[in-house]
């Protein structure tokens, strides 16, 4: 079966209600739909709460906006020094050759840009890009993002990190991707053989629910990381998803199961139509402490938020340590029971 593309394609196979398609014809509209057959085959038709479908089946709710949601939420237009990088932070910048992925996650951050093939670069937008990072050498890092960077040939992949790697100052390259999880198949061998080359690579795979670690999954995750490449994992808290700590502490005690350390878990971003989504901060940090307090050091993820406005990442996880008034050496410590301990700095 192909790629689910059009509100036909969702009726047809059971998706969605032929009389919801007039109100999400304006959804789909304004932003991509795209499910892979893999995602379609994992999703539970009988159960209308079913944490696959609500990540990639549009709702109405998007068209439900906030005054606080914006297009370019973590700023990435702010810090574009040429089209297809994003230079945040000093020592590391973004690559994104392609806004186009096998399947449209309904929170995109990127959702309004995300699945406009008119933003692939160009043969000389990417020399331009390459200019860019070799110019700068400051940069130690660049980051393959976009879209999906696995969703090119690998002999693209190949091109690309074979140019970086002439690059002196570039020691690390990191690729976000869904693709093993979503489209796991595009993980062959030929994929393989085009991420060695003479830098570090690192992939960081988002995930949300263990229910998306299937067997295929897991196999192509398995294939990255006996090649020597190490896997991280990066997680979005979804209201109603993923937002509990069984279901947490399950997604996390998974990967790491399956060699994939947990590195970020994001708060949800303020893009237009995805206040459904989000929880509070408090309610995701009360997650933190009971993960922090029961599950293996190994299974702990940080929790960030990128500050809107392009003024990066921060760590917003509670804090285990006040500062008594009286004595500014003293400090009272909480325990993963909520006790509370003093401490004091000799």
């Amino acid at each position: 079966m192909k790629p689910l593309r059009t509100l036909d394609d969702l009726i047809k196979h059971g998706l969605i209600n032929a009389a919801d398609a007039p109100s999400l014809a304006e959804v789909v509209d304004k932003f991509s739909l795209t499910i892979s057959q893999q995602m379609h085959d994992l999703i539970d038709k009988t159960n209308p709460h079913d944490p696959i479908a609500k990540q990639f089946v549009p709702s109405v709710q998007e068209l439900i906006t906030s005054p606080l949601e914006q297009t370019d939420p973590i700023g990435d237009e702010i810090h574009a020094s040429v089209k297809g990088i994003v230079h945040r932070y000093p020592d590391r910048c973004l690559f994104t050759p392609v806004h186009i992925c096998p399947i449209y996650c309904r929170f995109c951050f990127r959702r309004e840009k995300i699945g406009n093939s008119e933003l692939t670069l160009t043969p000389a937008e990417m020399e331009a890009a390459y200019d860019y990072i070799d110019q700068h050498k400051e940069i130690w890092e660049v980051i393959l993002t976009g879209g999906d960077p696995f969703i090119l040939k690998p002999n693209s992949i190949k091109t690309m990190l074979d140019r970086l790697s002439k690059m002196d100052h570039i020691e690390v390259i990191r690729i976000h991707t869904r693709v093993p999880i979503v489209d796991s198949h595009r993980i062959n061998q030929e994929m393989i053989d085009a991420l060695r080359c003479d830098k570090t690579i690192y992939v960081l795979l988002h995930a949300n629910h263990s229910k998306e670690l299937t067997p295929e999954a897991i196999r192509a995750c398995s294939a990255i990381i006996d090649a020597g490449i190490p896997m991280l994992s990066q997680t979005t808290l979804l209201k109603d998803i993923n937002d509990n700590i069984e279901t947490l502490s399950k997604l996390m005690r998974c990967l790491v199961k399956n060699r994939i350390k947990p590195y970020y878990l994001h708060q949800t971003d303020l893009a237009k139509g995805t206040q459904h989504f989000r929880t509070s901060i408090e309610h995701g940090q009360q997650l933190i402490k009971q993960l922090r307090g029961r599950f293996s050091g190994l299974c702990q993820p940080t929790y960030v938020l990128d500050i809107p406005g392009g003024h990066g990442k921060v760590p917003i996880g509670p804090n285990y340590m006040t500062c008594e008034a009286h004595a500014k050496d003293n400090y009272q410590i909480e325990d993963y029971q909520g006790n509370l301990h003093d401490y004091a700095v000799i």
